[in-house]
This record gives C-alpha cells, sequence and structure tokens, in this order.
C-alpha cells in the first residue's frame, strides 16, 4: 500500500510483480532449508550489528532473530503464484461479489460512528474505506488471519536474506519491523501478514505501520490488529498524505459520452456541456471539480476519474483494482452496478449461486476449500482444473453462470 519507488514507498502489488521478474534467480523450496541454515546464520549474525546501527536494542534483534530460521516458502510463493487470467469484468465480478455487499453494509452498521469519526477528521468516503477493508482482509475476518496469514519475521528475513534484485528494500522493512517490537507495538506472535510482510485489517507494510499509522483508539500503542480503529483511520490518512485524497470530492462517475468526443482534464460541468452525463441520469454534484475521462474497453462503460480515484490508485497501482474498490463501496452505499456492461460479460452471481458452484464442485472431486460463497484461489483452481478436465474454453478459473450451468447438467 505504499505509493512510489524508494524503499519506503514501494507499494505491495508492485513487490510481487518485480519478485515474479526475478523468479529464476531465486532459491526455490523447503528442501533447500538446512541446506542454507549456515549461510543464513552467518548473514544473521552480520545483520544484527546494521539493526542496531539503526538503533534497534540488543534485546530486541535477540529476542527477534536470534534462533530464526528463513521461511523459504516465500520464493515458492512468489514462483508458483496461480496463474488467471481474469477480464475485467471478472475481475470486478469477484471482489464486487454478493457476499462482499452484505458483509460490508452489516460492518457499516456495526462501525458507523467510527467511520463517521474518520470522516470527519481525514474526509476520506466510508464506502472506500470500507471497500479497502473488504477486499484486504474480508473486513477483518479472524479466517482470512487464520488460513492465509503466516509470521512476517521470518519471510522478511528470507527476502532481506536472499531476494536479489530488491534487497535493499526487505533489509529495510526488516529493521521496520525489529523497530516495531522495539517501540512495544508488536510481538513476534502477533505480527503475521502476507509472504511479503503486509499486516493486519489494511495490510500495512511496517514502514507504513511505523510511518503512517496513528494511535486511534487511544490505547496507547498503533496496531493494524485486533480493533479495526487504527486501521481504518491510518489507511484514511494514508490515502490524504500519499494520494493527496480531497474531502468532499466523489471519486467520479459512469458516464455515457453520446458522441462527446472531448478529452483531457476538465471540470464536470465542461463535461456536460460537450454532452457527456452520469449514467445514472443524476446531475453531477460539484460541477467544478475536475475529472478526466477512461474507457477500459471499447464498446463498455466509460468513466469520468477525479483525483479521489487515483488516490484509492495510490494503495496499489492498478486502476482495475482502484475501480473494483470505488465500486464496491459505492455498492455498499446502495449505488447500482453498472449501467452499460462490459463486452462478453455475464452478471455477478448471487451468493446463493455461488456456495451451488461450490457445493458442486466439491462433490465432483474439485474441492474450492469452503462453500461459504467467497471467491478465492482454492475455488478458482478448482474451476480450472474442472474446466480443463471437461474441455471447457477458456480454463480461466471464473466461478460464473457458465460454469454453474455446466454443473448443473452433471459432470
Amino acid at each position: 500500500m505504499n505509493g512510489g519507488d524508494s524503499p519506503g514507498t514501494l507499494t505491495r502489488r508492485f513487490l510481487l510483480q518485480s519478485a515474479l521478474g526475478a523468479g529464476a534467480t531465486l532459491i526455490g523450496s523447503h528442501a533447500t532449508l538446512a541446506a542454507v541454515s549456515p549461510a543464513f546464520a552467518q548473514w544473521r549474525d552480520k545483520f544484527r550489528a546494521r539493526a542496531l546501527a539503526k538503533g534497534i536494542s540488543e534485546a530486541t534483534y535477540a529476542r527477534v532473530m536470534g534462533n530464526l530460521e528463513p521461511d523459504m516458502s516465500v520464493f515458492d510463493r512468489i514462483n508458483k503464484q496461480p496463474e488467471f487470467n481474469e477480464e475485467l469484468w471478472q475481475y470486478i465480478n469477484r471482489r464486487v461479489s454478493d457476499w462482499r455487499l452484505t458483509a460490508g453494509k452489516q460492518a457499516l452498521q456495526k462501525y458507523g460512528d467510527l467511520f463517521a469519526r474518520i470522516e470527519k477528521d481525514y474526509g476520506v468516503e466510508r464506502g472506500t474505506l470500507l471497500a479497502l477493508w473488504g477486499v484486504e482482509t474480508a473486513y477483518g475476518d479472524p479466517l482470512v488471519q487464520q488460513n492465509h496469514m503466516r509470521p512476517v519475521f521470518p519471510s522478511l528475513a528470507a527476502l532481506a536474506w536472499n531476494e536479489p534484485r530488491r534487497r535493499a528494500y526487505w533489509e529495510a522493512e526488516l529493521i521496520n519491523a525489529l523497530r516495531i517490537v522495539d517501540k512495544g507495538w508488536g510481538t513476534p506472535d502477533d505480527m503475521r501478514g502476507s509472504w511479503a510482510g503486509a499486516m493486519g485489517h489494511t495490510q500495512w507494510m511496517p514502514e507504513v505501520w511505523l510511518n503512517v499509522g496513528i494511535d486511534y483508539d487511544g490505547d496507547g500503542r498503533v496496531s493494524p490488529f485486533g480493533k479495526p480503529d487504527d486501521a481504518l483511520a491510518s489507511s484514511a490518512r494514508y490515502l490524504v498524505e500519499r494520494g493527496d485524497y480531497r474531502r468532499g470530492e466523489h471519486w467520479g462517475y459512469e458516464v455515457l459520452l453520446n458522441k462527446s468526443k472531448k478529452k483531457g482534464n476538465h471540470s464536470y460541468a465542461d463535461w456536460a456541456a460537450s454532452g457527456v452525463t452520469r449514467a445514472d441520469a443524476k446531475p453531477f454534484s460539484r460541477p467544478n471539480d475536475k475529472a478526466k475521462l477512461w474507457v477500459p474497453e471499447p464498446g463498455g462503460p466509460s468513466f469520468l476519474l477525479g483525483p479521489n480515484f487515483y488516490a484509492v490508485r495510490s494503495y496499489n497501482p492498478s486502476m482495475n483494482y482502484a475501480l473494483a474498490i470505488v465500486h464496491l463501496g459505492d455498492r455498499i452505499l446502495g449505488g447500482g452496478p453498472f449501467v452499460k456492461p462490459f463486452p462478453g460479460s455475464e452478471r455477478a452471481m448471487t451468493l446463493a449461486e455461488l456456495q451451488e458452484l461450490q457445493t458442486r464442485l466439491t462433490k465432483a472431486g474439485f474441492d474450492t476449500g469452503g462453500t461459504d460463497g467467497r471467491v478465492g484461489n482454492d475455488t478458482m483452481t478448482a474451476v480450472k482444473n474442472f474446466q480443463i478436465k471437461f474441455g471447457i474454453e477458456p480454463a480461466d478459473g471464473y466461478a460464473g453462470l457458465q460454469v454453474l450451468a455446466r454443473l448443473r447438467q452433471g459432470v
């Protein structure tokens, strides 16, 4: 969620992309652990001097690093990320799912006072924060923490020691993580996250925890875990300080071009004068705000994007990700689906349909890892394997209506 290209501002997805590019040069499996342990121990002892020079206490270094072994499976994860070629409409449908809409509305009801306070303090729309929370960790679902997170110190240590392309970055983040322990904000056992070290409700890297995180619940420490107060407020601060989020402005709108040929960055009033209208036929609420036109796919929906869309994109440098976030946020708050469909798209499945698909797949021998209507890599892998076995093209892993129809026919 960091923005930019310096050690303190790399994005989590950019790190993944960089690591994928470097995959062929990395050590690749648990089987190498015994062979590399002596070399790691030598590196760990040498790294101690650097950490102490950065202000890490001897006690903290000994506590965290003294008997630490690197988690070499991070390199397996880099090299063996599931490959799914999602169309944009599939990407949106999977993230703006029936489950996320329902759970997001429940989260807003439960934490309405917190979101109101954050909106007052930082000006970030509650829908945006809800969507970030929902996409990153399913609104802080403990099952995500239990099933998909791991201790970050073994992962960060492995990367700092033996990832060749971004070693300086990983070394800096390992020291940042040690500093968090030094400050008493977290323990090594508390600090569980992704293979790259992103942690908590909204997936902070250690640098973000240290430099953007705030003690919003007043308990004397900053934490992305437990109560969501610190995580959500700090993410709002991130969007404002690193994404230049603007109070009071909406991210943008789906629009109808009505033969307008206008391009560039213009006020909504200027866009309207050229014939561009909101797809929902409502007026632009702040006509003097400026926006740029984006047409992701010819023949599909068009959008006017304001600065706050790009603020969301600072969290993850993907236009698709940002569109999914802002659209999910609008839907949680009562907005409808896009008026104009993407070419070749199908509607998003209901929760009941997804649960039926998962149940049928699992009974057919393609384990989806659960039947809760939430589509992750296990379900997508099961769908792809089903498609391959029965010659369904494209074998893209998309859990959609066509796959459900085939399952209903019997396999």
